[in-house]
């Protein structure tokens, strides 16, 4: 009896200490700035690196494809929990081709940005990116949020709070806590999470149009949350659901034209 008191008190301990150490150490694992993906693909567009100021005055790294503004609508994308500017090269080589100007920023703590990343912070980058396009004479009637994995969480919160032209959502999940609980059953989320990005719960205050696009082999964010968010969302809605793309979307022919349509759509 002795020894089971003291192996049970000793998986108590170490679970306390696990817990604990996930509380402290969450945002680590939830953004991923130094990943390094699709590092080697060729840039084939024309760009701007631009430095656009956040409230707090944290500077942010920023691409900005412009063409037109006045023509054509412009796509802002808010990226996902990994990586920097450079490895979203493959997905604008293709976007390029669209007669729209794009705007892709880096978080703070992302791309040699100062700052840590968090749930608000991130808002605030993403707002900060509005707010210098409307300087630039861009009405949010004329803006486009592009939402990838995590940046999907943005769109959706900035969606909910703004008239913009329309959203596209690419992988994109119902909350961190639903994902959590995926990765981590043993552990009371809910009570730990500091970062929630609760889309499922906002999605039906957007009243603009939306598109959702989601790979049925994602192994990253379930396949199924992206079907339960579109079930969620208010018409008009559109989706693009493949069975064969996995979490980074292919950028081939078809997806193009679904968001080719939907941008002249509307």
């Amino acid at each position: 009896m002795k020894y089971l008191y003291l192996t049970l008190s000793s998986l108590i301990i170490a679970y306390i200490v696990l817990v604990v150490f996930i509380y402290f150490y969450q945002r680590n694992l939830l953004y991923l700035p130094s990943e390094n993906n699709y590092q080697n693909d060729k840039i084939q567009f024309n760009y701007d690196e631009i430095f656009i100021k956040a409230n707090d005055g944290v500077f942010l790294k920023s691409w900005i494809i412009k063409k037109d503004f006045n023509k054509f609508k412009t796509l802002v994308i808010f990226h996902g929990n990994a990586g920097h500017l450079s490895n979203r090269t493959y997905k604008l080589n293709q976007l390029y081709k669209l007669d729209i100007n794009i705007l892709l920023i880096s978080w703070r703590g992302f791309s040699g940005n100062k700052g840590s990343p968090t749930e608000q912070n991130l808002y605030e980058d993403a707002e900060a990116s509005i707010k210098w396009l409307n300087k630039e004479g861009v009405d949010n009637s004329r803006i486009i949020l592009y939402g990838e994995s995590l940046g999907s969480g943005v769109a959706v919160e900035l969606g909910k709070k703004n008239n913009f032209n329309s959203i596209i959502l690419e992988s994109p999940f119902t909350s961190i806590e639903n994902s959590a609980k995926i990765y981590y059953p043993y552990l009371p989320v809910k009570l730990l999470l500091k970062d929630r990005y609760d889309s499922i719960s906002k999605i039906k205050m957007i009243n603009t149009p939306i598109l959702i696009m989601h790979g049925e082999k994602d192994d990253v964010i379930p396949f199924s949350m992206g079907k339960e968010l579109f079930k969620e969302a208010n018409n008009p809605k559109h989706s693009y659901f493949t069975n064969d793309d996995d979490h980074m979307m292919e950028f081939n022919s078809n997806l193009l034209k679904v968001i080719k349509d939907f941008i002249e759509k509307y």
